[in-house]
């Protein structure tokens, strides 16, 4: 799973994100790419600068943001402590993560508050979304 920062730098071609990616694929040759389509506000202005974030999206599932996430990342934040104002797009990201089969791979720059609204405590350790700091 990407946050904007992930989506960013694998769409400018950061190598550790292609790195990371190639990881991925060879620990057990199925990995899907997947945002929340919250998360293309963060990184598309509607200019000639996104043409390399469209070209990755046609890699990338990007998952809807229903009334049942949008439900699902308010009861992380207040779960977590954390702010509405300042965490609602990584909330929403979470809760997108927490719905999806596991192993789930969770990139992101900020992994302090991510790792707050996807912690699952009564899941085993090998169960839970791997942070990634990028």
């Amino acid at each position: 799973m990407l946050d904007s920062q992930a989506l960013s730098k694998l769409a400018a071609g950061d190598r550790t994100m292609q790195a990371l990616w190639l990881q991925a694929s060879r620990r057990d040759g199925k990995v899907r790419l997947f945002t929340a389509a919250s998360t293309l506000a963060e990184v598309l202005r509607g200019g000639p600068r996104d043409t390399a974030v469209h070209r990755i999206l046609t890699a990338v599932e990007v998952a809807d943001v229903t009334k049942q996430i949008g439900r699902k990342a308010g009861e992380l934040l207040g779960a977590a402590g954390l702010s509405g104002h300042r965490c609602a797009l990584d909330a929403l990201l979470a809760a997108i993560a927490l719905a999806q089969d596991r192993p789930v791979l969770l990139a992101t720059s900020d992994p302090g508050d991510l790792g707050k609204l996807t912690e699952e405590v009564g899941r085993r350790k090998s169960q839970r979304i791997k942070i990634v700091k990028i």
